[in-house]
């Protein structure tokens, strides 16, 4: 049995720095499916909203995070998180994250502005911010005599008081899949945090990159754990259409320095659409770009920012004018093809303004969890900021509390379960998933789309349990299993909410009520998956 003061299940930018804050007075392991930098956080480009002008103000942040999130927003949280923007982004400059330095601004940094947002206040490393933070942050990591770093382990289930037989529902660390070795490790941790980002993958088209299978929602859920507005899945606007593409995200920032959407033949269809346009909040440039492929039959529609020059496009979108160029689109002289993709999970599991979840010593940060930050959408980079500020807020919490001792805990029994005979079942059903949850729990909804999704995913579940309880496990397998519970909980969410609000948006449903309520999921109204 492998034994930490911290288990930390997730390497993206919440893991990442919740490790860094607690490395100092704590023995802390990360764990991590792939390697180190193959997550979510990497991938983001357009960077981390906070006031850092004198032209801003805190105000005018949380008002367009509440505005975006269509009445579903914690205002508490929402002014917690922006009241502490500042203080996160001072940390990442402290440890040395390069953001674009910009002297002609009061604050020496580049501030770019994104749909939603009234103001500019995106910093960011060029259009790669992502990238810039996880890689400073990675070789801290990397760097810290308190940190042991997991590699290639995936997390089974968490193991919890009821589990063990207890009177107490605490969370005493989790169950991890090395792959590498195919053995199962017993971790024991004082405290344990799910920092797994979110579900994308659950969908046929996604920017989420491959590890997003909805982990730390589904073993929370197991586990006890409440979850809210799973119903809200952003899907961003504009991700590269092309056949030797994959996922590739064209940052808002495009849209905010001057993108036009056009259709095929030159026509700009946003201002029909909505008087904001292109900076319009993602959920409506997504509904209204895929309204008009679905009427005119189109297979994309076209983001023109060919009006800025070159050298323009090279300094402010490097990484997307070069991936873009490698694949014959040279944006300085023609539009980039577009489609919506599966982007973000709004919904998540339940904390409050500490990182805690419902189980003693449990925490969740990041994607995986639903602090009442973005409500029924997200604002365009407060995720990442979310990220940062709950990060210390967890940290604050867990370096107040007393340590206990640790216990015995059992070791994963493997006894009565043989090797599968035929593996061609989990990338059958993992298709299968992702191409209904596409075409009937998308953009646009309807309640027998929905109820057929949930049809078959009852018939899924049967399966995989059936697997799951015969056959020695594998990482393809743990991911199945939570990508169904994923989606089971978005389905029953989204057949619950009687309206079209924020990122759900149903045929059935068309107006908005005049009272918003939080979707709220309990497991002990049914039989966990």
């Amino acid at each position: 049995m492998l034994q930490f003061d911290i288990l930390i299940i997730g390497s993206g930018l919440a893991g990442l720095s919740l490790a860094l804050k607690l490395a100092d007075k704590r023995k802390v392991a990360i764990i991590t499916k792939k390697s180190l930098l193959e997550g979510a956080s990497i991938w983001a480009q357009g960077g981390i909203a906070a006031v850092l002008s004198q032209e801003d103000s805190l105000a005018e942040h949380i008002q367009d995070t509440l505005t975006a999130g269509a009445g579903l927003c914690d205002p508490a949280t929402a002014r917690y998180v922006i009241e502490h923007a500042k203080p996160a982004i001072d940390w990442l400059i402290k440890q040395g994250v390069p953001f674009t330095r910009d002297g002609n601004t009061d604050t020496g940094y580049h501030l770019t502005r994104e749909g939603g947002h009234s103001r500019r206040r995106i910093i960011h490393a060029a259009d790669a911010t992502g990238h810039a933070v996880q890689e400073t942050l990675a070789t801290k990591v990397l760097a810290h005599p308190n940190i042991t770093l997991l590699e290639h382990y995936i997390a089974i289930d968490l193991i919890t008081g009821h589990k063990l037989g207890h009177t107490d529902n605490h969370c005493y660390g989790a169950y991890a899949l090395n792959s590498l070795s195919d053995e199962v490790s017993t971790i024991a941790a004082h405290n344990t945090i799910l920092a797994t980002g979110g579900a994308g993958k659950v969908y046929l088209y996604t920017t989420n990159p491959d590890t997003a299978t909805g982990d730390g929602i589904a073993m929370g859920w197991r586990a006890g754990c409440r979850v809210a507005n799973m119903e809200f899945i952003q899907f961003h606007p504009t991700c590269l259409y092309h056949p030797h593409a994959k996922s590739f995200l064209i940052s808002e920032a495009v849209r905010g320095e001057g993108g036009i959407l056009k259709l095929p033949d030159g026509t700009r269809f946003m201002p029909a659409h909505d008087e904001r346009a292109e900076l319009a909040p993602r959920d409506i440039v997504a509904r209204a770009i895929d309204f008009e492929m679905k009427k005119r039959g189109f297979d994309c529609i076209y983001l023109d920012i060919s009006h800025k020059s070159g050298e323009f496009l090279q300094a402010h979108f490097p990484t997307i004018y070069s991936r873009c160029l490698a694949l014959g689109i040279d944006i300085a002289h023609q539009p980039i093809p577009v489609v919506p993709a599966a982007h973000y999970t709004c919904g998540g599991i339940i904390t409050d303004l500490h990182g805690r979840t419902d189980l003693a010593h449990l925490y969740a940060v990041g994607e995986t969890a639903h602090t009442g930050l973005h409500g029924a959408n997200r604002l365009a980079s407060n995720s990442l900021l979310e990220c940062m500020v709950f990060a210390e807020a967890a940290a604050h919490d867990i370096l107040a509390t007393s340590q206990s001792q640790f216990i015995p805990l059992p070791q994963w029994d493997e006894s009565r379960v043989t090797d599968a005979d035929e593996e061609i079942i989990i990338s059958h059903n993992w298709a299968e998933l992702r191409q209904f949850m596409w075409d009937y729990v998308g953009i646009v909804r309807t309640t027998k789309r929905l109820q057929r999704a949930q049809h078959r995913i009852r018939l899924l579940h049967e399966e995989i349990n059936e697997y799951y309880t015969n056959f020695h496990v594998t990482a393809d397998l743990l991911e199945l299993r939570n990508l169904v519970l994923t989606a089971d909980l978005i389905v029953q969410s989204a057949l619950s909410r009687h309206e079209s609000r924020g990122l759900h948006y149903s045929k059935d449903y068309p107006d908005i009520l005049p009272l918003a309520v939080p979707t709220i999921l309990t497991p002990s109204a049914k039989k966990n998956l």
